[in-house]
């Protein structure tokens, strides 16, 4: 059994064939989908998606790269949200939300205002917080510190070795997915070689960062039993034993994950 701690299954890019994917995935042995929030728009659309979807759980949460047209109040509708969600057991934390220092022109301090005030409502209500880190690895960590947030995910984690135990130090589990693939990714696959399997969970962040297989292509989650063969490879176990490894992972990173499979 294999989980992907990260997909977008409410993309656009699924808009075709959103059933058939889902259901290749659960056919190729990924028996459990987070699909994270990005906006106040996509709240609901997550959540019915989760529902209607054999397997999935959803995240609600407002990404780094929304907040240029994000409205204070979402902040409002969002904590109603969440109230509204702790007796759902496909709910399984806040995200995705985080801080991007890739994209040019957004507005740093908007992001770090926003970032806060998630995470406080992550530690308000006890939740697990799926962080966006792309080159904001120190920033997330320190909002993780400062607001107390001591569980979930740093999502697509491609930061230093000593980034990553301080994110382990912190409670934080680390993503890995498509990008290990690639053999010139060196970095990653160094960290996903050498970090402690504890440390791991797997995801996909389709429809994007596609495995080396589909490069340029539609990423999708039942690619996740590949992408782990190649990690478990890195790493000397067998995927059963990494399939194993992750999804207990996953269960300790997103707590809530044992409610909705109960």
């Amino acid at each position: 059994m294999w989980i992907d701690t990260h997909c977008h299954l409410d993309a656009a890019e699924f808009d075709a064939d959103r059933d058939a994917v889902a259901s290749a995935a659960q056919a190729a042995g990924v028996s459990r989908i987070v699909i994270p929030a990005v906006a106040r728009e996509n709240f609901s659309t997550v959540r019915a998606l989760a529902h209607g979807t054999e397997g999935a759980v959803y995240a609600l949460g407002i990404h780094p790269l929304y907040t240029p047209h994000a409205r204070d109040d979402d902040l409002d509708v969002l904590r109603h949200e969440i109230e509204a969600s702790l007796d759902d057991p496909c709910f399984v934390g806040i995200g995705e939300i985080g801080l991007d220092y890739f994209v040019p022109g957004l507005d740093e301090a908007r992001q770090q205002r926003f970032y806060d005030a998630q995470l406080r409502l992550a530690r308000e209500f006890g939740l697990p917080a799926i962080c966006h880190v792309r080159k904001s690895q120190d920033q997330v960590l320190k909002g993780l510190r400062r607001n107390g947030v001591t569980s979930g995910i740093a999502h697509a984690f491609n930061g230093s070795f000593q980034q990553a135990r301080a994110f382990i130090d912190q409670g934080m589990h680390l993503g890995f997915g498509g990008n290990l693939t690639f053999e010139r990714a060196l970095q990653i696959r160094r960290l996903a070689q050498q970090l402690p399997l504890e440390a791991i969970v797997m995801e996909t962040d389709a429809p994007d960062i596609p495995p080396a297989w589909l490069y340029r292509e539609r990423n999708t989650p039942d690619q996740v039993p590949r992408i782990g063969t190649v990690l478990a490879g890195l790493r000397g176990l067998s995927p059963e034993e990494l399939a194993l490894g992750t999804t207990a992972n996953a269960a300790v990173a997103l707590p809530r994950l044992a409610l909705s499979s109960a």
